[in-house]
């Protein structure tokens, strides 16, 4: 009997101990100062659609310059991308975002074309815009070329975080 006490006493003993050195823990403070810190780095999604970049495929002085190669955006976001031609030349504009992306409309001089799928290819025959609109879901890195252009340094990539 007397061990039976005695090992009940350690046991509330090694208890009432452990529990002293959790709210010790609980009381420091350092880690709640470095959780906003990091709540801060990571952009949250919001309802409002946001403007990634314009992507310039081109300029009057140079037909295979592009004004920016890469672009981060968020999952879950919803984004509206204005890709211009100004070089004057044929850019065909490919990217495997597309299949990666839940496509909203593609809006070429206030006409909307809306689709069940994404499509293949942008293709400028003469300068223009070409604004795309679309629902980030899968996140990932994906690339974005003028084919035929790629290796004069037209192409880039796109990181979905």
């Amino acid at each position: 009997m007397r061990r039976m006490r005695a090992f009940a006493c350690a046991a509330l003993l090694g208890m009432a101990l452990s529990h002293g050195q959790v709210w010790a823990q609980d009381a420091d403070d350092d880690d709640e100062a470095a959780a906003p810190a990091a709540e801060a780095t990571t952009e949250q999604p919001t309802r409002a659609s946001k403007d990634v970049p314009e992507l310039i495929l081109g300029s009057k002085d140079d037909q295979f310059t592009v004004n920016q190669t890469d672009f981060q955006l968020i999952s879950g976001q919803g984004y509206r991308w204005r890709i211009s031609a100004a070089g004057g030349l044929e850019y065909k504009f490919h990217t495997d975002l597309f299949r990666n992306v839940w496509m909203n409309q593609i809006v070429i001089e206030d006409l909307e074309v809306h689709m069940n799928g994404a499509p293949a290819w942008l293709e400028y025959d003469a300068d223009g815009t070409i604004q795309v609109q679309f629902t980030t879901v899968r996140p990932g890195t994906y690339t974005w070329s003028v084919p035929d252009l790629a290796d004069r340094g037209m192409k880039g990539t796109i990181t979905i975080k």
